[in-house]
């Protein structure tokens, strides 16, 4: 079986990092890698806890669709 770009309709990459700079980097970078394969947001979702040591830690959950073509 192979995958091309036509056949992926639908995808979820979730992130996970310090800061939230470094997630909306690692996110945008995604984005842009994703834009390739026709693939554009579709609905994010992040949140952010405080972990033991104060630390914060920020995950999100990106769900990238397939462009609608235009006719």
């Amino acid at each position: 079986m192979f995958i091309t770009p036509e056949s992926i309709h639908d995808k979820i990459e979730f992130f996970q990092e310090a800061d939230f700079n470094a997630l909306e980097s690692a996110i945008q970078q995604k984005i842009d890698a994703n834009s390739t394969l026709m693939l554009e947001v579709h609905h994010v979702s992040y949140e952010t806890v405080q972990l033991q040591d104060r630390r914060p830690y920020v995950t999100a959950m990106v769900h990238f669709k397939q462009k609608k073509r235009k006719t």
